[in-house]
């Protein structure tokens, strides 16, 4: 049976389990938030303690989700972000290609500067914060040591995690318990439904390159909230519209990231925020 190894179990890793071991023998590493998924053989180890992990296993496959995904620590502490997102990322692709073991590695939208939006493959990236810059620095070291690698860049994540909160989850949570909440109406990105996200990394695992794996739409967060309430059957109007300069960010954002997605569709075609919303309630009434 074919072997896959995901790192990292947060709601991308843990979709992608769940989905695969119907028909891949799949373990999964994961390091602060202890995960069982029936099915799955888990490890506990953080990004490095994964190399080992990986030349013992020798799996077909590595799906490389782990990562330092909060924006403003990586612009606090460059020192941890560039370990996790770029060194760690590197070391992967390193032990991937001596145990002879396809590489996926999971990016980001934000190696954009945002000011254009629909960006595609083929765009100059050009990061605002750190975050971005030690994602898009992982990308290249898994390029130069896996040439054979798949390099994906999704936006906006969102779906059920028992141990995090992500946007969807945190409107849900929030409305639910009566709170206002402000929400933006000028950063735009393209909101990708993780299960969907899943299953396009299965459709995709034997191509090489770069794809931008979003949802195909392009919307701000504040109609995004919007269709979250109402899907959900939350009080939207306990959503505030503000705009990013009301916000105390350390680090930059790119105000419209959103990612063109021409490529990906012409093998499979990932899904708008109304059919993401609408699996995630499917898929709640399972869990």
């Amino acid at each position: 049976m074919t072997k896959l190894l995901i790192i990292g179990a947060g709601l991308l890793g843990s979709s992608l389990a769940h989905i695969a071991r119907e028909d891949m023998q799949t373990s999964f590493t994961y390091n602060f938030h202890p995960a069982e998924i029936e099915g799955c053989r888990s490890y506990r180890c953080d990004i490095f303690g994964c190399l080992e992990l990986i030349l013992s296993l020798r799996p077909d496959y590595v799906v490389l989700t782990a990562a330092l995904t909060d924006v403003d620590q990586c612009e606090s502490d460059r020192k941890a972000a560039w370990q996790v997102n770029a060194v760690g990322p590197k070391s992967v692709a390193s032990a991937c290609h001596q145990a002879s073991s396809k590489l996926i590695y999971v990016s980001t939208d934000y190696v954009f500067d945002g000011k254009k939006g629909n960006y595609s493959e083929s765009d100059a990236t050009s990061p605002v914060n750190y975050y971005a810059e030690s994602k898009l620095a992982g990308e290249h070291y898994v390029q130069e040591a896996c040439p054979d690698s798949l390099i994906l860049r999704p936006s906006v994540l969102y779906g059920w995690n028992p141990t995090r909160l992500n946007f969807a989850t945190w409107i849900i949570s929030e409305l639910s318990q009566g709170r206002m909440i402000n929400v933006l109406t000028d950063q735009y990105n393209s909101p990708t439904y993780a299960s969907d996200l899943a299953g396009i990394i299965l459709r995709l695992k034997d191509e090489t390159g770069l794809f931008h794996a979003s949802g195909r739409e392009r919307i701000n967060r504040y109609s995004f909230a919007l269709k979250i309430a109402e899907t959900f059957d939350q009080d939207s109007s306990l959503i505030r519209s503000v705009t990013s300069d009301a916000l105390s960010w350390k680090a930059r954002r790119p105000q419209d990231s959103s990612l063109n997605v021409y490529k990906l569709s012409r093998i499979v075609l990932p899904m708008n925020v109304s059919e993401g919303l609408k699996d995630m309630v499917s898929e709640k009434k399972t869990l």
